[in-house]
């Protein structure tokens, strides 16, 4: 320890991700994290494509974390001036206000039980447009994002439906339900989100930052259950009586892939990262300018500090990419470990012969936008070995991305000089000359696994009150970091990805029964409201067409 540390303040950070809980601490300015203590979430999966976890477990991970990490520091933890929030986004929760007891399981962002509720709401607009409301939210209709989650819950739960009657229930992302009990819960809980969190319900104006009327009368959502949004710097409460750390500020909160993008020290517009976990998010900086995308991206909020104007970004979201090689291992018994065997297995070939896996497990994310996909595994000949596959699968990821860097540059018209990457799968080495030769772009890996809990710690350390960290990434020490260059020729590259969209075609349509058997409620309230006589001429139409098209054999 240099000296002059530790006199620097700390800041605690918790990170309440998909799969764990950690709660860790960084010296101001500074990219390593002292300390930490991390927990396992239990997902639990009731039917084929739910995910649910429960909201007690992940709060109780949060106080195991907190008392383990200030016992760990000792006198230490005194110098602790602020924590920050960052968090798995899209993630729904409803509770009681007045008793603090969850009403559901929380669904979790990759749940996608609400398809018939997308079907349901596309009905109602024109021409069944997955992207009506992006200009008011800057999302497509998707089972992905909160709303639909929430409308599935009041829809379906009748506990949450006696909330709402009996006007208790409260509704909240991750973040929000972690700060609603770490201030005080029943007893003054600030009912609370930032602007990135907003931004992933499908509630959010994107150009004013507040819960859009038109939205909420379209999932006829009340106001009054939604969290007051606020920036992701500033400071929203303090720890309340009984938890570790009390009475210190809470001043920070981020979904955890905005935090990426600060902990990359993508802060200039143009800058882009890309976070490898069970899914892959790539967000690009558009500054203080909303880009509405055109070829299937999303426009979100990439952070506010304070007073000062919003930064957008341009995002696309891969459903499944570490989630594969989980799939490899626990489905199929391909592979042992996933750290080491999809690297070291993989390269005991130099290519996939030619297999293409397209893993759209629960459909497809940015820059498909569908639900009807389903996985596939294609270009199989008899020579075809669990090497290929595997190492197909990692390609899989790989062209995911490209499949969003190409909807990018088409966006905003500039290719990217370089992508930056972080979490669990970038110590794979293998991936990352993947990504490199696949994308013709080079990535620069930070060594630092994941920099979520990083880019969190430095907004709360930046908010106003506490102002201990300095957000110009000049003025803080540098993450270290490797890169890999493109190896491959342009004309390899674009061989290959024209096979992988060949792919991609042939996974699409899997599930189509299902949305027409959906979309058909909007159509009976149609019906309903035609009068009698109209109806039956109409009725006795569709019936001689059906006849008709089944003697033509069409």
């Amino acid at each position: 320890m240099e000296k002059g540390e530790s006199a620097m303040p700390l800041i605690g950070v918790i990170d309440a991700g998909t799969r764990t809980v950690k709660f860790c601490v960084f010296r101001s300015q500074h990219t390593k994290e002292i300390i930490e203590h991390t927990i396992d979430i239990t997902t639990y999966t009731p039917k084929e494509g739910w995910s649910e976890q429960d909201p007690k477990e992940i709060l109780s991970a949060v106080r195991t974390c907190m008392e383990n990490v200030v016992k760990n520091l000792g006198s230490e933890s005194n110098k602790i001036v602020t924590l920050g929030i960052t968090n798995q986004r899209e993630t729904t929760i409803v509770w009681d206000k007045t008793t603090g007891e969850p009403l559901h399981n929380a669904i979790v962002w990759n749940d996608i039980r609400t398809n018939t509720t997308v079907d349901i709401i596309l009905a109602k607009v024109p021409e069944n447009n997955t992207n009506y409301f992006k200009p008011i939210c800057g999302l497509p209709i998707s089972p992905y994002f909160s709303a639909f989650k929430l409308k599935w819950l009041m829809h379906y739960v009748p506990q949450v439906k006696k909330a709402m009657k009996a006007k208790k229930c409260l509704f909240g992302t991750v973040d929000t339900w972690i700060l609603w009990n770490l201030t005080g819960g029943v007893n003054g809980g600030k009912h609370i989100t930032d602007v990135t969190n907003a931004s992933r319900t499908f509630l959010m104006n994107i150009e004013l930052l507040n819960w859009d009327p038109v939205l909420l009368h379209t999932f006829k959502i009340p106001p009054e259950i939604l969290p007051e949004i606020r920036s992701s710097s500033e400071i929203y409460g303090k720890v309340a009586e009984g938890f570790p750390l009390e009475d210190k500020p809470i001043s920070g909160i981020l979904g955890n892939q905005q935090a990426s993008l600060v902990g990359q020290s993508c802060m200039r517009e143009g800058q882009a990262k890309n976070t490898y976990r069970s899914g892959c998010f790539l967000l690009y900086n558009t500054g203080t300018s909303r880009v509405q995308s055109t070829h299937g991206l999303v426009t979100t909020v990439a952070y506010k500090f304070g007073n000062t104007p919003a930064v957008y970004a341009l995002e696309g979201s891969v459903a499944v990419a570490g989630a594969v090689m989980k799939w490899l291992r626990d489905n199929m018994g391909f592979i042992k470990d996933v750290q080491q065997d999809t690297e070291s297995l993989a390269q005991e070939v130099f290519n996939t012969g030619d297999v293409y896996f397209v893993p759209a497990f629960k459909g497809l994310y940015a820059p498909y936008w569908t639900k009807d996909a389903r996985g596939i595994i294609c270009g199989l000949t008899a020579f075809s070995t669990k090497q290929h596959i595997i190492r197909a699968a990692l390609e899989a990821v790989c062209f995911q991305t490209r499949d969003i860097l190409e909807a990018m540059r088409k966006d905003c018209g500039i290719p990217l000089s370089k992508l930056h990457v972080d979490g669990k799968m970038t110590t794979n080495n293998l991936l990352m000359q993947l990504q490199a030769d696949i994308g013709g772009t080079p990535v620069i890996r930070a060594q630092s696994q994941d920099i979520t809990a990083l880019g969190m710690a430095t907004a709360a350390g930046a908010a106003e009150g506490i102002d201990v960290w300095d957000i110009n990434p000049e003025e803080r020490e540098l993450v270290p970091s490797d890169t890999f260059l493109p190896t491959s020729t342009e004309d390899e590259r674009d061989a290959r990805y024209t096979k992988w969209k060949m792919a991609v075609q042939r996974s699409l349509g899997w599930s189509l029964t299902k949305k027409s058997s959906a979309m058909t409620e909007e159509r009976y309230k149609l019906l309903a409201s035609i009068p009698g006589s109209m109806y039956l001429i109409i009725s006795f139409s569709l019936i001689a067409l059906s006849q008709y098209l089944s003697k033509e054999n069409l």
